[in-house]
């Protein structure tokens, strides 16, 4: 696989302009898409982390002030990276309007202010889907030539299909969501949790989220994340959402925080987003401690709906480990 060294860390502004350069040539023709992923891996350096940026996030999704980079937003941080790769001209699936399916991470120490980090990024796993297609972005970060930080996200392109070099576009979902059912790649095992299967009966709720129409807005500011889908409902409606929608990484952040409040060095985590969480909106959500066994610190694991939904927003778990999440 290639390697783009990147001049520094790309700004996301300048991203989403080139992505929606990318949908205007598609749509008329003048940009063939391609039929496979790039086999190229961007890295870039990001130096030192921002502490205002940091409290500024810290703050929106409810955790205490800290030295320590929270795992969501090291994500934040390298996101750009990936995203460098997602608005390639040779990457085969439309960067707006992807819906973000899910996320599994494995931290082996935390990030901390003052420490110069380096992101790499890459794409794999192509595939096709009920409502599209999906693509897997693996982002790793490290200090000093070690990985401390993987992270791997599936993302869906809703109703586009690429076959044999042509890009379809078959109806969307009736009700614009992702499609039911677990999101693709997830782990056999978030099978157990309650409402990841075609039945799903709502557990006691232990806390609610209020999300706020601004959510998306406020996520945006402190992120970096502009994707019009979580700015507002005439944006989203453009994308084909029937509003907008929380960014998946704001849930993560609050149920990592939720599980996890004291943000253990070494920690992992898997969030599936099985339903968009609009806004304004409210979600309950419901934890429960995983009891230790053999040596191994316990799983807990998270679930969170809107109340009368016929399915969960997201299901997920937090671990303060560093576990390979295929291992039993």
């Amino acid at each position: 696989m290639n390697e783009v060294v990147l001049p520094a860390m790309p700004a996301l502004a300048g991203l989403y302009r080139q992505a929606a350069l990318g949908s205007v040539l598609r749509r008329a023709g003048r940009r063939s898409p391609a039929s496979a992923l790039p086999g190229v891996r961007h890295r870039a350096s990001g130096g030192p982390v921002d502490r205002e940026r940091l409290t500024a996030f810290q703050h929106l999704v409810g955790q205490a002030a800290r030295d320590v980079v929270p795992s969501a937003h090291v994500h934040t941080l390298a996101f750009p990276v990936a995203m460098s790769v997602m608005a390639r001209p040779d990457f085969p699936l439309p960067l707006l309007g992807m819906v973000h399916l899910s996320n599994t991470v494995v931290q082996t120490r935390a990030l901390r202010v003052g420490e110069n980090f380096e992101s790499v990024a890459y794409a794999e796993k192509l595939s096709p889907h009920r409502s599209g297609t999906t693509v897997e972005l693996v982002t790793e970060v490290s200090v000093d030539g070690e990985r401390i930080w993987t992270g791997r996200s599936v993302y869906l392109a809703r109703g586009v299909r690429t076959v044999s070099g042509r890009e379809e576009h078959p109806a969307p979902a009736p009700d614009g969501s992702p499609g039911a059912g677990p999101a693709a790649g997830a782990d056999s095992r978030d099978a157990a949790l309650p409402g990841s299967g075609d039945t799903f009966t709502p557990p006691v709720p232990t806390a609610q989220w209020h999300l706020a129409s601004d959510t998306g807005r406020a996520y945006a500011a402190v992120s970096g994340d502009w994707n019009p889908i979580h700015l507002s409902a005439p944006s989203a409606r453009l994308l084909g959402m029937k509003r907008a929608i929380a960014h998946g990484v704001y849930l993560a952040a609050r149920m990592v925080e939720l599980a996890e409040p004291a943000a253990p060095d070494a920690l992992s985590w898997r969030v599936n987003f099985l339903s968009p969480a609009l806004l304004p909106g409210t979600l309950a959500v419901a934890v429960r401690p995983g009891e230790a066994s053999g040596g191994s610190v316990g799983r807990t694991e998270v679930i969170g709906w809107t109340p009368g939904a016929k399915r969960p927003s997201f299901t997920g778990w937090v671990t303060a480990q560093a576990v390979d999440p295929a291992s039993p």
